[in-house]
């Protein structure tokens, strides 16, 4: 098995965990804002913290896969790569939309740990990177069509 075949399940496996991660952040997001009278509590915290360290896990063996991709030195070579929608959706919009998600999710972790109460500017960030996330998960190619 040659390196980028590990790094390609590597990065699909560990997208079933964030598909998750951020599942239970969302939910724990708007349990907090909307059951606890914005109070953060402990498992808000950990499931942030958690979530922020897989989006940057994931994001860095992306930009590997993407460097040692064959069809990203392909798309470059040939000049296609802004052209072709297969293209630019996998190698520029998905790298991009990944890493303004795995920032805001620093940004989000650090409010949440530093701040007793829950603002509304929190929840949309968090609403934000995780619709980020959820644009640019490749579905088809993971669920199938």
């Amino acid at each position: 098995m040659d390196f980028y075949k590990i790094l390609l399940n590597a990065h699909k496996g560990f997208g079933y965990v964030e598909l998750l991660l951020a599942s239970l952040f969302i939910i724990a997001l708007l349990a907090t804002m909307f059951g606890f009278s914005g109070k953060v509590n402990k498992f808000l915290k950990k499931i942030t913290l958690f979530t922020m360290i897989f989006f940057h896990v994931q994001f860095l063996l992306g930009v590997c896969l993407l460097f040692t991709s064959p069809g990203f030195k392909a798309a470059l070579a040939a000049g296609t790569l802004m052209k072709d929608a297969y293209s630019r959706q996998t190698f520029v919009e998905h790298p991009f939309s990944m890493l303004i998600a795995a920032v805001l999710m620093t940004i989000i972790n650090k409010k949440v740990k530093s701040n007793d109460t829950i603002s509304l500017g929190i929840v949309i960030m968090g609403l934000i990177a995780v619709g980020l996330f959820a644009f640019a998960f490749p579905w088809t190619r993971v669920f199938g069509a």
